[in-house]
């Protein structure tokens, strides 16, 4: 167990989108929490392009406490991407991310900072499925970390959450990975830093509604899956192989009409016809198609944007973007 000195600076850095109805709810909890962890600390909120009064409130709350950084970003860019924009303005030697909805209980922080202090450089925390998940929920999980764990090389435990602490160590080498399709919860375990895993349950949320839609749940995955795997190019290259070979089995069963005299038995068939091009055709489009999305994202990365705009920093002080 290694001695942390007291000036070793805490940043919490919670991404919201539009979280008017939890903030000041929110807020309140993490702050008595952060208080009596004997830390100084500094709390970013960055605001994810909200178009309710999300930033509005973050404004009086950090008009009355110094200790609030609030970075607006230009428009709604993505949890992975507010994540982003937090780690890259960050000066903390210890760096806590978390969501602002209630569910990521405040209250586990200093367990994180005991595992911190024990020696760990990266305390992730692992959501546990409850009753009070649907049905949905825990089959989708289920499915979706058994899949990317199946494809990528990179092993990812299930339920994990975006509710972690990190070293400064950890969030420089995160922050030299300019990716622009983001899946965090599979770069952490990819940078081999020292970790540990704590289970939570997640608590109801304090207001609104969840921001993570279906589509958004897809194009997580589709990222998760796309930036950790080639696997799928290899699926289409046994296909190939495996219609080569029912090609040289049909090859085999017409010739031995041939050679056993029996050509007149060898009637046109119109079925089996359609069905081997229904089913090559089937395959060459799922092909194209996977190879059309890294194509795709291989465009996106060469064409350098960035992975966020910022708007406005408050209280103003130099960026980095």
């Amino acid at each position: 167990m290694k001695k942390i000195p007291k000036s070793e600076l805490l940043n919490v850095i919670v991404p919201l989108y539009d979280e008017e109805a939890c903030i000041r709810e929110f807020h309140q909890r993490l702050i008595n929490v952060l208080d009596g962890c004997g830390y100084p600390f500094r709390v970013i909120y960055v605001d994810d392009g909200s178009t309710d009064a999300t930033y509005e409130q973050l404004v009086a709350l950090a008009s009355l406490d110094g200790r609030i950084t609030i970075i607006q970003l230009s428009r709604n860019f993505g949890h992975q991407a507010a994540l982003a924009a937090g780690l890259e303005n960050s000066d903390g030697q210890i760096v806590i991310t978390m969501d602002g909805d209630g569910q990521h209980p405040p209250e586990m922080i200093p367990t994180l900072l005991k595992k911190y202090v024990e020696g760990y450089e990266i305390v992730q925390t692992r959501r546990q499925e409850t009753a009070k998940s649907s049905t949905f929920k825990r089959l989708s999980s289920r499915f979706f970390y058994w899949l990317i764990n199946k494809l990528g090389n990179t092993k990812i435990k299930p339920g994990s959450a975006d509710f972690r602490l990190m070293t400064k160590k950890v969030v420089r080498a995160i922050c030299a990975m300019p990716e622009y399709h983001r899946f965090l919860r599979g770069l952490i375990p990819w940078l081999g830093f020292k970790a540990c895993y704590l289970d939570y349950e997640p608590e109801k949320r304090i207001g609104g509604r969840s921001k993570y839609t279906l589509a958004k749940m897809f194009n997580l995955a589709e990222n998760a899956i796309f930036s950790f795997s080639l696997v799928p190019l290899r699926i289409g290259l046994l296909l190939g192989l495996l219609f080569f070979v029912l090609a040289l089995l049909e090859s085999i069963y017409v010739l031995s009409f041939w050679f056993t005299g029996n050509q007149a038995r060898l009637t046109p068939g119109w079925s089996s016809t359609i069905f081997v091009i229904l089913i090559t055709g089937g395959a060459l489009m799922v092909m194209i198609s996977l190879v059309g999305i890294y194509v795709g994202q291989i465009h996106q990365e060469v064409k350098k944007r960035p992975l966020f705009i910022i708007r406005t920093v408050y209280p103003p002080h130099e960026i980095k973007n």
